[in-house]
C-alpha cells in the first residue's frame, strides 16, 4: 500500500507550492462565492421571504464549511501538493477520482456558463455593443489571470473584491438613505420555500474546489492559516449574501425582483446606480470565473497527469476545454442563467457533501504526516450525516426539478 501511494505521488508533481497571503486566501473564497448566485439569491427567494433565504444560508454556508475544513485537513495530511481530483485519486481511487472530477466539472462549467452569459450582457448594456461582443471583452481578462497562476489569481481578487466591498458599500447605504427599506418586505416568510432557495444557496457557497489551491499557497510557510482563511472567507460570503436580498427585497418587494437583481436594483436608484451596480456584478463575476477556472484548470492537470508548468503545449489544451465549452454554450444560448445554477449547484453538492467525508475518513488513517491542524468536533458524525443528508436532498431536488416533477411553486 506504501509503495502504491508512493507512485501515485510521484505521478503528480506537476503542481508545486505557490506563496500567497492570508488575506490573498481569503480574497480567493470570498471571489469564487461571490459570483452569479449572489445575483440570482434574492429572486431565488422572493416567494419564501427574507428569513426563508436567512435559514437557507445558514444551513448551507454552515455544512459547506463544514465540508470545506475536511478538505483542509486532507490537504494538510498530504506531502504533494494536490488538487481535489489527486486527493480522491489518493484516499479513494480512481472511482472516487473520477466521480469528484465529474461534480468539478459539472458545477465549475456550469459557473462559466453563467459567466459567459452574464458577463455579456452586462458590458453590451455598459458599452452599447452585441451580447456575444461583450462575452469575448469579458473573457480575455479572464482567461489572461487564469493562465498566469495561483499568484497572480490572489493578487488579482484581493484587489477586485476591496471595489467589490466598495460598491456594496455603497449602494446599500444608498438603498437606506434613499428610498429607504419596507419591514413588511422582510419579515414574511413561507418555510415551505425554504428547498428551493437552498439549490442557489449551496451554489453560492461551493468554493470547496478552491480549498487545495490555499493549500498550495499557504500550507508550506502559514499552515495554521489554512482553517482560519476558510473561516473567514465563509463568513464574509454569508453576511454579504444576505446584505445584498437585505437591501433589494426590502426596497422593492418580492414583486419588483428582477432575475439578476442588479437591473431591478438600478432602475430604482437611478441612473447613476446603474452603473455601480452592473460594474459590481460584472466584478462578482469576473472573480469567480478566476477563482472556479483555476480550479478547474488544476484539476485537469492533477486528474490527467499533465505538467503544470514547462509545457505551453499541454496548459493550452487545459484552457481550451475549461473556456471554450462554457463560452459556445451561453453565445449559443442553450442555458439560462438561474437554471443553470440550481442544476449545477445540487449535483455538485451532492458530490461535495460525500467524497470529502470518505477522504477525511482515510487520510486519517494512510496520510502521509501528522497535520498541524485538524477538524475537531466540526467533523463529528452527526455533522458528516447531516451534510450528507442535506446536500443530498438539494440533488434529488434538482433531479427532480429537470424532469418536472417538484410541486407546484417549487420551480
Amino acid at each position: 500500500m506504501t509503495e502504491a501511494r508512493d507512485r501515485d505521488t510521484r505521478r503528480f508533481t506537476g503542481l508545486g507550492h505557490e506563496r500567497i497571503t492570508f488575506w490573498q486566501g481569503v480574497a480567493i473564497i470570498f471571489g469564487a462565492n461571490i459570483g452569479a448566485g449572489i445575483l440570482s439569491l434574492p429572486y431565488g427567494a422572493r416567494t419564501g421571504g427574507f428569513p426563508a433565504l436567512v435559514i437557507a444560508l445558514l444551513i448551507a454556508g454552515f455544512l459547506t464549511t463544514a465540508s470545506m475544513l475536511y478538505v483542509a485537513e486532507v490537504a494538510l495530511r498530504t506531502e504533494t501538493p494536490l488538487q481535489l481530483s489527486g486527493l480522491a485519486r489518493k484516499y479513494l481511487g480512481d472511482a472516487g477520482s473520477w466521480l469528484l472530477f465529474a461534480g468539478i466539472s459539472i458545477n465549475g462549467l456550469g459557473a462559466l456558463i453563467a459567466y459567459a452569459s452574464g458577463g455579456g450582457e452586462v458590458l453590451g448594456e455598459l458599452l452599447g455593443i452585441p451580447q456575444l461582443a461583450g462575452s469575448l471583452l469579458f473573457y480575455v481578462p479572464g482567461v489572461v489571470v487564469v493562465w498566469l497562476g495561483l499568484r497572480a489569481t490572489g493578487r488579482s481578487e484581493q484587489a477586485i473584491t476591496t471595489g467589490m466591498a466598495l460598491l456594496i458599500a455603497v449602494l446599500v447605504g444608498w438603498t437606506l438613505v434613499g428610498p429607504g427599506i419596507e419591514v413588511d418586505n422582510l419579515t414574511f416568510l413561507q418555510p415551505y420555500f425554504v428547498v428551493p432557495i437552498m439549490n442557489l444557496a449551496v451554489f453560492s457557497f461551493i468554493a470547496q474546489y478552491t480549498v487545495p489551491e490555499l493549500a498550495r499557497g499557504l500550507a508550506r510557510h502559514a499552515p495554521l492559516a489554512l482553517p482560519r482563511a476558510v473561516v473567514a472567507g465563509m463568513c464574509a460570503t454569508g453576511f454579504v449574501l444576505a446584505l445584498v436580498p437585505f437591501a433589494a427585497l426590502g426596497m422593492m418587494g418580492p414583486d419588483r425582483i428582477t432575475e439578476v437583481v442588479t437591473i431591478a436594483w438600478a432602475d430604482a436608484l437611478g441612473p447613476v446606480a446603474y452603473y455601480c451596480a452592473n460594474v459590481f456584478a460584472l466584478l462578482a463575476m469576473m472573480t469567480s470565473f478566476w477563482a472556479i477556472g483555476l480550479t478547474l484548470l488544476t484539476n485537469v492537470f492533477d486528474r490527467f497527469a499533465w505538467p503544470a508548468t514547462g509545457s505551453v503545449r499541454h496548459r493550452l489544451m487545459g484552457i481550451t476545454l475549461v473556456v471554450v465549452p462554457p463560452f459556445l454554450i451561453a453565445a449559443l444560448g442553450l442555458a439560462g442563467f438561474v437554471s443553470a445554477l440550481g442544476y449545477a449547484g445540487g449535483f455538485a453538492g451532492a458530490i461535495m457533501s460525500i467524497v470529502p467525508v470518505l477522504m477525511l475518513r482515510r487520510a486519517r488513517r494512510t496520510g502521509d504526516r501528522e497535520p498541524e491542524w485538524r477538524a475537531g468536533w466540526i467533523a463529528h458524525p452527526v455533522v458528516q450525516v447531516a451534510l450528507i443528508a442535506v446536500f443530498g436532498l438539494a440533488f434529488l431536488y434538482s433531479l427532480l426539478t429537470i424532469v418536472g416533477l417538484v410541486p407546484e411553486g417549487w420551480s
